[in-house]
């Protein structure tokens, strides 16, 4: 097995819509090693979306060559593709996703369905349970999410995407319904999980997101235009201490305004 998760050769992806052809992915060749973080970025129609569903084996590129882990995923039928997805890739979402008249670990315990084999009761319990925990949601089990924060809504859908200990997890805009704070704790969750050996690919348009990545490839009419290492990525966790001080200081500042 080589360190290359991803090994993108040549790869197109063609829209036919009548007589009008769009070429959203036009010869993207890439390689993303085990433990890399990546943000993919672009406006609106570089194809940066596609370029996600394409790794996530959610859409087939009409040509080059995907290897997911020296899997050649062209030629894999659909039960096979849902099965190397289900096993290989977590996914997070801009929407979350989640089902809302079900609980946290019900909401988590979802993959576990489509398992092959089948996952047990209880053994499903058990890694909902724990992924939960991973995610700072421990507390949280039998919550919907309605009573929950979107932050909180996020983790879950975090906890749901590592609950089958994928090797690659990506994320599609996972801050885009976020405010600030609350984007800095999740990017802080995804550095953890990276610094745990985790393989995180990111499409954002944000470049303050971004720059918490170690890697960034900005995409342009279907091309990648740039690919460049980003040697001191921001860290969340030192962002998030310094927003603590400061709104400790502004209240300190508003109590002795008042004596």
């Amino acid at each position: 097995m080589t360190q290359h998760v991803i090994c993108l050769h040549d790869i197109t992806k063609v829209y036919v819509t009548g007589e009008v052809e769009v070429r959203a992915v036009a010869g993207v060749s890439l390689l993303i090693d085990r433990g890399e973080f990546v943000a993919i970025m672009g406006a609106s129609g570089s194809g940066k979306s596609t370029m996600m569903n394409i790794l996530g084996c959610l859409d087939r590129p009409t040509g080059g060559h995907y290897l997911l882990d020296d899997v050649d995923v062209a030629g894999l039928n659909r039960k096979q593709l849902a099965q190397l997805r289900n096993r290989k890739i977590g996914f997070v979402f801009q929407s979350f996703n989640l089902l809302a008249r079900t609980t946290a670990m019900e909401n988590v315990e979802l993959p576990l369905f489509y398992s092959e084999p089948a996952v047990a009761l209880r053994e499903r319990h058990r890694r909902a349970r724990e992924a939960l925990e991973k995610v700072g949601l421990g507390s949280r089990l039998t919550h919907r999410p309605s009573q929950l924060s979107g932050g909180q809504q996020q983790r879950i859908a975090i906890a749901r995407a590592l609950v089958n200990n994928p090797d690659l997890l990506l994320a599609d805009e996972p801050t885009g319904n976020l405010d600030t704070r609350t984007s800095i704790e999740i990017m802080g969750l995804f550095q953890a999980l990276n610094d745990s050996g985790i393989t995180v690919v990111m499409v954002t348009h944000e470049l303050d997101i971004a720059a918490y990545c170690k890697r960034i490839v900005i995409m342009r009419d279907g091309r990648v235009l740039e690919d460049r290492m980003n040697p001191n990525p921001n860290r969340a966790d030192e962002l998030r201490a310094r927003l603590d001080r400061e709104e400790r200081d502004a209240q300190i500042g508003e109590k002795q305004g008042l004596h």
